[in-house]
């Protein structure tokens, strides 16, 4: 399927949004709800020693499927199911948590020797033992199917139903995985969120149980499903925070964006209790299909880490592997536009602005990098922390489809390092367009002047820029915001 750059961002943001949630929920897991008095932050610890924006089990066990659709081929070949099982059971080895019903169905398939059948007869065996399969594990790792099959959704049906099966037997868990496949799908293509999209694919006898139980979700809190360990209940809990969160109106004056139902959406799903890691890792592959990567806020995707050695960087590129896309997510030609430009912000001496080509010999003492383009693997920064916005340098609104949020967002994580205490290099490729405006953005917000002084200012310290248009009237929405304090 050829994807537009909104669509490609909305595909980009399933597994970022699946990983975000899930480290924003790990401190958290087992705890009771949480209040409006408590923080919700993603700052690692709990149960099992979480380190600050470390994913679990629920994010690592969808990569484990991203990786074999990316590499394998199809998921419904029992090859690729094989492959699968394998990478799960290695994983599970040196795992901090492993879901209990998940754990009991891979170990004793391994016993049994390793396999398509033999998992499916474990998994089917503990149901008949204790009639209780219906665990959330399937549906937390559910949400890459969607990406390999965006152009089959019939497949796609087969193949969500096929994977949970492997160690989930209940019905309950195969249907849920196919209900939240679907609208991960139909969010991507359309950015609508929809979970009723996929309910025509399941059984008549089952299809009006799940319409009330979407039905109770709309109605009440995501607290108000504590069960959330059941499947069902999970698939509540998450929906619930989606669909009973507002949508902030767009107002980049006072700093309010749409796309910030994102992160708010994944906080009341936090807010739920229980199983927060889960609930939220659900919820955040279906926003991250609806708002995007670049909805992901900056703060977060500096920090999000997990198996196997992944960061930020390696789930946007292996969520476009899985697409098909084979540029890999950098700009393949900026070797022909990069400049020397580099100066320092002419109000921030600890702030460095200029072109890609600055990556290949830093500046001295810089220890922090913001990239406001995609970089090649070998040109990314070692040592220093990264982060990489998404941000393309063009007129067309389509192409960044939360411009005002993104500058912002920008312009607050090189605050945010700043007020580290770290010296900061931000680029672009050539340092003409996107650098000088996410740094007159940071100098207005710093001195509390005017855009239009700002950008004049940047202008004079970097004479080889000129914002794009596009960029320029974001700047003036973005004018009468909020002030942070900068380095």
């Amino acid at each position: 399927m050829d994807l537009t750059n909104t669509q490609l961002d909305r595909a980009e943001g399933v597994l970022l949004g699946t990983a975000a949630g899930d480290a924003l929920g790990a401190p958290y897991e087992f705890q009771p709800a949480r209040g409006p008095e408590k923080e919700v932050a993603m700052v690692g610890g709990g149960t099992f020693g979480w380190e600050p924006g470390e994913w679990t089990d629920d994010t690592s066990m969808a990569i484990a499927i991203a990786e074999v659709a990316a590499y394998t081929g199809d998921l419904l070949d029992e090859e690729s199911q094989m492959a699968v099982l394998k990478r799960w059971h290695g994983w599970m080895k040196d795992a901090k948590d492993v879901g209990a019903q998940t754990g009991t169905v891979l170990r004793s398939a391994g016993w049994l020797g390793l396999g398509v059948l033999t998992a499916r007869n474990a998994a089917r065996a503990l149901h008949e033992r204790t009639g209780l399969s219906a665990g959330n594990g399937s549906l937390m790792r559910t949400a890459p199917i969607a990406l390999a099959y965006l152009d089959d959704e019939e497949g796609l049906v087969v193949a969500a139903r096929a994977l949970s099966e492997l160690t989930h037997f209940d019905p309950d868990a195969g249907d849920a995985c196919v209900l939240w496949c679907c609208a991960i799908r139909h969010a991507v293509i359309t950015g609508d969120l929809n979970i009723r999209s996929g309910l025509r694919h399941l059984e008549d006898g089952r299809r009006q149980a799940w319409i009330d139980r979407i039905d109770a979700a709309e109605t009440s809190r995501p607290s108000d499903f504590p069960n959330n360990g059941w499947v069902v209940s999970a698939l509540q809990a998450a929906w619930s925070a989606i669909s009973t969160t507002p949508i902030p109106a767009e107002d980049p004056s006072s700093g309010t964006f749409r796309a910030n139902h994102f992160r708010l959406a994944l906080d009341a799903a936090v807010r739920a209790g229980n199983d927060t890691d889960t609930v939220a890792a659900i919820a955040g592959g279906l926003l991250g299909a609806s708002w995007g990567a670049s909805a992901v806020p900056a703060e977060w995707r500096r920090v999000l880490h997990g198996w196997p050695g992944l960061t930020t960087r390696g789930l946007v590129k292996l969520a476009r592997i899985v697409l098909g896309d084979e540029d890999e997510g950098f700009d393949p030609d900026y070797p022909d536009h990069a400049t020397d430009a580099l100066v320092r912000h002419p109000y921030d001496d600890g702030l460095w602005l200029g072109g890609v080509s600055a990556l290949w010999d830093l500046p001295e003492g810089v220890d922090a990098v913001v990239s406001l383009c995609r970089v090649g693997d070998d040109d990314v920064p070692q040592g220093v922390p990264h982060v990489e916005i998404r941000l393309i340098d063009s007129v067309n609104r389509f192409d960044n489809p939360h411009l005002d949020y993104v500058l912002s967002d920008a312009a607050n994580v090189v605050a945010q390092l700043r007020q580290e205490g770290r010296t900061v290099l931000l680029h672009c490729v050539g340092a003409v367009s996107r650098t000088p405006t996410v740094a007159s953005l940071y100098g207005a917000r710093l001195r509390g002047v005017s855009i239009d002084e700002a950008i004049a200012d940047v202008l004079t310290a970097l004479p080889c820029g000129y914002p794009n248009p596009a960029f320029r009237a974001a700047l003036k929405r973005l004018d009468n915001q909020q002030s942070p304090t900068g380095g």
